[in-house]
């Protein structure tokens, strides 16, 4: 998949209530058909900065993922040469619900505490309430997630540790099936929850060509017409009194090889990017380097849709 940057750095970025090219129409209510069944969230990638009382920073990545049959949760810090942290998985349950792990990672001692034993789980891969995952690093509070804050663990620590501070910098969701894709994001510590949904029509709603349909809250923000044609963009939309670059590149559901016939299969990945920008940031893609820099604190948030087109 080619790289946004190349492809869109020279380019100026249009808002979406004022844009001017007819490829981008927005329309003022989303409306989709109740029969149509969102694809399944398959894993969730959250990457986090902690920064201790030292003055020394860690980046950690919390993965969930699910499928029919397991589902799991991986932790990683560093480079991916350091070897990561795995909850045994089976028949789609935790084999141990609760419990800790110490490691070390990159001269840093790593103490993982987790309870998911009263977990609830929507329809994504991620539990959304009902347990926690706490991490201390050199003996202090690196990371905490979760709604079981008051449990007896966790409130021990926190009172005889010291306490670092963290921030979420990206989160990537992954889906797979068709082209209908719903979630929830929200692009500042104190800003509210969104409703996100991403669609893709084609012939079989009765157009003639295919249109790309991204809506928040029930309103659509972008409407891309001709995605064969356009299937690389983007557009700037205002949210929650910030500006939001919306990325995105579906080059592989058009152009996407079929090994048995040799032409395009109409399957394949494609890429939906949020975010927002900081002070007079110009930039619109945001790579993995740039973001563990020292300087993130003047980067925004940013917030990854990975769809798989089966």
């Amino acid at each position: 998949m080619m790289d946004l940057i190349s492809c869109y750095s020279q380019y100026a970025v249009q808002v979406s209530e004022s844009a001017s090219c007819s490829t981008y129409t927005p329309a003022s209510s989303c409306i989709v058909s109740p029969n149509l069944i969102p694809s399944t969230q398959t894993a969730v990638s959250c990457f986090y900065k902690t920064t201790l009382s030292t003055g020394d920073h860690h980046f950690i990545t919390v993965t969930w993922h699910r499928n029919a049959t397991t589902q799991g949760l991986q932790i990683t810090s560093g480079d991916d040469s350091t070897p990561p942290f795995r909850l045994n998985t089976h028949s789609g349950l935790f084999r141990k619900k609760k419990g800790s792990k110490s490691v070390e990672i990159n001269d840093s001692k790593f103490e993982i505490y987790y309870d998911l034993s009263s977990s609830q789980y929507g329809a994504g891969a991620e539990p959304v309430e009902g347990y926690y995952v706490l991490i201390m690093v050199d003996s202090e509070l690196g990371l905490l997630i979760g709604d079981l804050t008051e449990e007896s663990t966790v409130k021990k620590l926190k009172s005889h540790k010291q306490i670092g501070k963290f921030a979420l910098i990206s989160r990537k969701e992954h889906f797979s099936g068709n082209t209908l894709y719903s979630t929830k994001a929200r692009f500042a510590d104190t800003g509210s929850w969104h409703d996100i949904l991403i669609r893709c029509a084609g012939e079989t709603e009765g157009l003639k060509y295919p249109v790309l349909q991204v809506c928040i809250d029930k309103r659509v923000v972008i409407r891309v017409k001709r995605l064969q044609w356009n299937f690389r963009g983007n557009q700037t939309i205002f949210l929650d009194g910030l500006l939001v670059d919306l990325m995105w590149d579906v080059h592989d559901w058009f152009f996407n090889p079929d090994p048995g016939s040799g032409s395009g299969s109409g399957s394949g990945h494609a890429v939906f990017m949020f975010r927002t920008r900081s002070g007079l940031d110009s930039r619109l893609w945001l790579e993995e380097n740039m973001v563990k820099s020292d300087d993130d604190q003047k980067k925004g948030f940013s917030f990854l849709v990975c769809a798989t087109k089966s």
